[in-house]
């Protein structure tokens, strides 16, 4: 009897690592392998405040320290897995840990109010900060991390960086991502898809398709992953058949990323 007893809980161990569709699109997170978000996926992108959960789609794209653990569990209970957006280009003046930067590493100003563009070459002293944005991530129960401003170089930053110091720093967040079981996208970076798809589980984009570049993504869609993509100014029935041709998951946004969207 001991023995059956032993079978059966070995039995119960493996298949309770096995349900869901095997895509890990269910809510989360587990114990198991980081989820993998795969081509077609809806979802919502809203960085302006705390989350509105009424968007009846399976992702969520939040800020990450605007929002608490409680907010992700909400939207974990609701069956929603949930992306924990993080700044990892730019020093910003409003966030709680602006006091950690030196100021050796923030450089010119990038467009946005309070914000100053980082010193990528600086990984000894950026890899740590970055490491406890994630930390921060991970406990409040996300599945999954957009680091933002992961392009720099194409840039004026104040630094001479160059598209080797970028691939260095995107593939050293990736791994702090996954060193901490949350998945992790590429932002934009268009130029460096094909060096970076195997180093990401999933992309974001901005507006390809008013540059006529949605096409650069096919690598990660043709690696199973998805691409989460939004327009601000293109109408939605000019870019959303080439889209759905294209498989991504696309949608018609303002540029405050608030909760309006209107998806293809």
């Amino acid at each position: 009897m001991a023995g059956l007893a032993a079978l059966a809980a070995v039995l119960v161990a493996a298949l309770s690592g096995c349900s869901g569709d095997g895509h890990g699109d269910g809510p989360g997170p587990t114990a198991g392998p980081r989820w993998q978000p795969r081509p077609g996926l809806a979802w919502q992108w809203q960085l302006d405040g705390r989350v509105d959960p009424s968007a009846d789609v399976p992702v969520y794209d939040i800020d990450g320290f605007e929002n608490s653990a409680a907010d992700v569990a909400r939207l974990h209970r609701d069956g929603r897995r949930v992306i924990c957006y993080v700044n990892v280009g730019a020093w910003e003046s409003f966030r709680p840990d602006r006091d950690a930067f030196p100021r050796a590493v923030l450089g010119g100003p990038n467009g946005w109010a309070g914000e100053r563009w980082l010193d990528i070459r600086r990984i000894s002293v950026l890899r740590p900060l970055m490491a406890k944005r994630f930390d921060m991530c991970r406990d409040k129960g996300f599945d999954a991390v957009e680091p933002d401003l992961v392009e720099g170089y194409g840039n004026e930053t104040g630094f001479p960086l160059t598209a080797r110091d970028q691939l260095r720093y995107n593939r050293m967040i990736a791994r702090l991502a996954h060193e901490r079981g949350l998945s992790v996208g590429l932002k934009n970076d268009l130029p460096q898809v094909p060096e970076l798809v195997a180093d990401f589980d999933f992309a974001v984009n901005e507006e390809c398709a008013q540059y006529d570049e949605c096409g650069r993504l096919t690598p990660f869609v043709a690696a199973g992953k998805a691409v989460f993509h939004v327009e601000y100014t293109e109408p939605a029935g000019e870019f959303c058949p080439e889209s759905r041709r294209l498989r991504l998951s696309s949608m018609l946004k303002k540029p405050e990323l608030g909760v309006w969207r209107r998806p293809c």
